[in-house]
């Protein structure tokens, strides 16, 4: 349900089996949605690889057109520019948008003593004429298992 796109004067929703990643990238011409095709099928290492390939042609202008749409949902960050938390803009007609933030040491509580724990926000957005509030809440906890578990990545 959450990777889909939504055209809103048809009022039809496709829900779509491959994840064709959208990735948020600031070029000399603005911000641009270069797309990671089947990323679902990738390991870890392979997505790297293509998500700098791809955001390297937008950012020197050799993007293909094909390599600039048909994204299913995107990944935005100002985590790069020191941003601590923000509201991603939905890519329409995506219905959902996931955008992790800096990396920084908080003080939290742990097992009753404070700690100083590197935390970061994940921050999000969702239409939730199409997804509902639970499933965008379990959809953040898995991202959130799996960013505190990396070795998960690897397990199917």
């Amino acid at each position: 349900q959450i990777n889909a796109t939504y055209d809103d004067e048809a009022g039809v929703l496709t829900q779509h089996a491959p994840v064709h990643l959208g990735i948020a990238a600031q070029t000399p011409n603005g911000l641009m949605v270069p797309v990671v095709r089947h990323a679902e099928a990738r390991d870890p290492y392979d997505t790297a690889l293509e998500i700098a390939r791809v955001s390297g042609a937008a950012k020197d202008g050799t993007a293909k057109r094909e390599e600039l749409s048909g994204s299913t949902i995107t990944i935005t960050s100002l985590g790069t520019l020191g941003g601590v938390v923000h509201t991603p803009i939905i890519n329409h007609p995506e219905v959902a948008i996931v955008g992790p933030n800096k990396i920084a040491e908080r003080v939290v509580v742990k097992d009753g003593q404070m700690v100083v724990r590197k935390m970061m926000n994940l921050s999000s957005s969702f239409d939730h004429r199409i997804v509902d509030g639970h499933d965008a809440a379990v959809f953040v906890q898995r991202i959130k298992g799996l960013l505190e578990n990396p070795a998960t990545l690897w397990m199917s």
